[in-house]
């Protein structure tokens, strides 16, 4: 829906609901997100699409696209991002680091993505931009030592810029601004703000430059101009709170540096707060033990009393640990209703995300604003509750943030 400050638009990211062909997500688009916006507005509202590889093929088959379009002008809804960091299945299995797969460093990443943009072009209004989430290169721990994690951002390299091109040439021939949207995670090739800020100025458009320029027969300055337009970050609230990255500080860098933030994810991170004494670390640790499930990978942060990060790539692997006197504070990579801060002794990432859109009510730098909080089928059984009146009180807590 449109939020009247800056005039952004406000969804909610449809990977929660569970359903991997395109016959299940457009049921889902007409089963949930119909009484979330009825729930919130009379006016129209964005969708923040989520396409596995499986439906973004099927929805190019036949009618269905055309089918959909029709149906978005019927409900006065429409399309203005798609999340493409999942490839394959996310719900009801195993997901863990294969979120990842395949990676930037296969064709099959790049095709996908493609695929969504093409969707993307012909789903966007007018005079929107559009933009598509990714992952962060790949899953850190898939690449043995520092050669191969070089190897993987410069094979990842040719592939994006093979695609700042394909979108560069989407533009030209219908005038729609569409941009990539890389995420940074905990334990992906970029995870923090300066990893990302240091592959986009090494990489990205230090060695990307040259073949743009050939390509476009442009000059450099022409040739950063595309780039800046069609790569961007996306912002994941949770994924830079889990690393301790204060919010102003982290925005400011990569505004400093003229790269552009193409959306905003709203999500929170769970944590213990500072942990003060041992009796409550046994509290904290026995709470979420309660979040440790098998589906998702709950990569974890713990902050030492020298402040110290200490990182582990699930939380089960950090529990184990947390008894060290050192160790002082924990977060994990949950993502928790962000309309609630406290739960039990542990406490949500809540102030991030204020402090967040406030960076964002003052510079205005972006147009998409997406709540993504994918974990209700996972949550411990007492917090689990109905779906649509959730993601509406989750909405609805972000426009009363923001006024």
């Amino acid at each position: 829906m449109r939020i009247n400050k800056h005039q952004a638009h406000l969804t909610y990211c449809s990977n929660i609901h569970a359903g991997e062909p395109w016959t299940a997500t457009f049921s889902n688009l007409k089963e949930y997100t119909t009484k979330i916006r009825d729930g919130l507005t009379s006016e129209s509202f964005g969708i923040g699409l989520r396409l596995s590889n499986e439906a973004s093929l099927e929805i190019l088959e036949g009618n269905n696209l055309n089918d959909f379009k029709s149906w978005l002008t019927s409900e006065n809804m429409y399309v203005f991002t798609i999340n493409g960091f999942p490839y394959g299945g996310f719900h009801n299995q195993v997901v863990k680091d294969d979120v990842h797969t395949p990676d930037w460093t296969t064709t099959d990443r790049l095709e996908y993505t493609k695929r969504l943009f093409d969707i993307l072009a012909q789903l966007l209004p007018e005079n929107m931009d559009g933009g598509v989430s990714t992952s962060p290169i790949s899953y850190r721990f898939w690449h043995k030592d520092d050669q191969a994690l070089e190897n993987a951002k410069n094979t990842a390299c040719t592939q994006l810029t093979d695609l700042i091109v394909y979108l560069s040439e989407i533009k030209t021939q219908t005038g729609k601004s569409l941009h990539l949207d890389m995420e940074p995670e905990p334990d992906g090739i970029l995870e923090t703000t300066q990893e990302f800020v240091d592959f986009f100025n090494n990489y990205i458009l230090k060695k990307g430059i040259e073949s743009i320029k050939t390509t476009f027969n442009c000059d450099s300055t022409h040739a950063e101009a595309i780039i800046r337009e069609h790569f961007q970050l996306c912002y994941d609230v949770c994924h830079f709170a889990v690393g301790y990255e204060n919010p102003k500080e982290a925005i400011n860098k990569v505004l400093s540096e003229n790269i552009k933030i193409g959306r905003i994810q709203i999500s929170a991170a769970l944590g213990s707060g500072s942990m003060r004494s041992e009796s409550q670390k046994t509290i904290v640790k026995q709470q979420l033990k309660k979040f440790d499930e098998p589906t998702y990978l709950h990569q974890a942060v713990v902050k030492k009393t020298d402040g110290e990060l200490v990182r582990f790539p699930d939380l089960g692997i950090a529990l184990d640990s947390l008894d060290n006197p050192e160790y002082a504070e924990i977060r994990t990579h949950y993502h928790v209703p962000v309309f609630t801060e406290k739960y039990e002794q542990l406490v949500s990432t809540q102030q991030d995300i204020i402090e967040t859109l406030a960076v964002w009510s003052e510079k205005n730098f972006t147009n998409h604003l997406e709540v993504e909080t994918y974990t209700w089928d996972v949550l411990p059984e007492n917090m689990r509750t109905d779906i649509v009146s959730c993601v509406v009180r989750e909405l609805d807590w972000v426009v009363k943030t923001l006024d």
